[in-house]
């Protein structure tokens, strides 16, 4: 008997053309993703595609079967969608993704404003974009205008990052520092990810470089991370929009004030349903009471 999640992974193998890929994209190991289609192709009988180099193309009986499929699975799930929101036939429904810390701090704060319900979900920005494009998401918040067609990104607001130490940290040494490049590279520092993705863009911006430096903590949750440097665990690069708090508490302080990089934050939501009313209430909503950061 087939099972139903094996036509929603070859699916997603299919727009993706990537296994690993799709694998990401339905929250599922690769191997895992790889033994389900192996399972569809024994029930069908012949190869659904054929592997070259790192991508994977449908074979003739791949394209029928997706041309088939697809319209039904995306019914199905419509159909859930429609059940599961038939609850509360008074308020709207709007799905919205975004990065953890941007919805607790930026959009969280405001959610009794809204006369809607709001079904939220978090990830990096590819991520919620994959959610955008198969209409498991209505609005996403992105700081990535990443390709994609029927999207439309309108400006959101533009966050500014700053170094943050603890407050008692000595950050005389830093003015006093003919170097000061190499003087924040021995710190002790805090970062989100290996890649250093934010701290980068810093180096690149004010010294025209990629930072040379070993990160001593790596904790991919920038409140985890600021919770480490109230605690004298280093330095960091943060949002100002998270820091409120622990300023006004004396916990950090905001050293190397003259340095800090600025990124633009969108909301995108596809073209098609940009003048759907609880859609378009909940962006004015927002793009409102953002000053209000």
């Amino acid at each position: 008997m087939v099972d139903f999640e094996w036509y929603r992974s070859f699916i997603s193998i299919y727009k993706h053309s990537s296994v690993s890929e799709a694998a990401k994209a339905r929250l599922m190991t690769q191997p895992a993703m790889s033994q389900h289609l192996a399972a569809l192709e024994a029930s069908v009988g012949e190869p659904l595609f054929t592997r070259a180099s790192r991508k994977i193309f449908p074979t003739e009986r791949g394209k029928e079967l997706y041309t088939r499929l697809a319209p039904l699975v995306e019914a199905l799930e419509e159909t859930t969608r429609n059940f599961n929101t038939a609850a509360v036939p008074m308020l709207p429904v709007v799905r919205i993704g975004s990065s953890h810390e941007l919805f607790r701090e930026t959009v969280a704060p405001h959610l009794g404003r809204f006369h809607l319900r709001v079904i939220a979900q978090y990830g990096i920005a590819a991520h919620i974009l994959e959610l955008l494009l198969e209409d498991k998401l209505d609005l996403i918040v992105t700081s990535q205008k990443l390709s994609a067609p029927g999207i439309e990104y309108i400006p959101y607001f533009q966050e500014k990052f700053v170094v943050v130490a603890a407050a008692d940290f000595d950050d005389q040494l830093f003015e006093e520092a003919e170097n000061k490049e190499k003087w924040l590279c021995v710190q002790n520092w805090l970062a989100y990810g290996q890649e250093l993705p934010i701290i980068r863009r810093f180096w690149r911006e004010h010294f025209g470089k990629r930072p040379q430096l070993q990160p001593i903590f790596v904790l991919p949750d920038l409140h985890a991370i600021l919770s480490a440097i109230e605690h004298q665990a280093g330095i960091s690069i943060l949002p100002t929009y998270m820091l409120g708090n622990s300023l006004q508490a004396n916990k950090i302080k905001i050293i190397a004030q003259s340095y800090g990089v600025t990124n633009d934050l969108y909301l995108a939501y596809k073209i098609k349903n940009r003048n759907l009313p609880p859609l378009r209430d909940l962006i004015e909503t927002l793009r409102a009471h953002v000053l209000t950061q």
